[in-house]
């Protein structure tokens, strides 16, 4: 008999004993989300390399010819042809746009070569989000 209650309060002890909290860690979930709202789409990413480091709006605008044609005609053009903007912009094709202008274009193209495939594609992403 004191076998049997010896094992009851075993058991019971067991049973009863302190359960362990888990905690979550939120941190890294905000995060994640944090950097997937960061990200950007290739039109968004294109247009901001646009405006930005590659310096094309000092030369481009979206409707109007500068100093080299605008976006619009940029993205016409290329779409008729079934051109390669990135292959232009890698230095590897003929200008089909304004050859006239294509020496001062030329002058850009370290800063082009420079730029990642992803970063080129985004480019003409946003170039062809222009068309009317």
């Amino acid at each position: 008999m004191k076998k049997l209650i010896v094992a009851f309060a075993v058991l019971a002890f067991v049973s009863c004993k302190k359960e362990e909290k888990t905690t979550i860690d939120n941190s890294q979930i905000s995060t994640k989300e944090s950097a997937a709202s960061a990200v950007k789409t290739p039109e968004e990413l294109g247009k901001e390399i646009f405006e930005g480091k590659g310096n094309c709006t000092s030369c481009h605008q979206v409707d109007q010819k500068v100093i080299g044609p605008s976006i619009h005609e940029i993205a016409k053009i290329y779409k008729d042809k079934n051109a390669d903007i990135v292959n232009f912009l890698k230095g590897n094709g003929e200008p089909i746009v304004d050859p006239d202008q294509f020496a001062v274009m030329k002058t850009n193209f370290p800063v082009t070569q420079a730029m990642s495939d992803e970063e080129l594609k985004a480019i003409e992403t946003y170039i062809y989000s222009n068309l009317k």
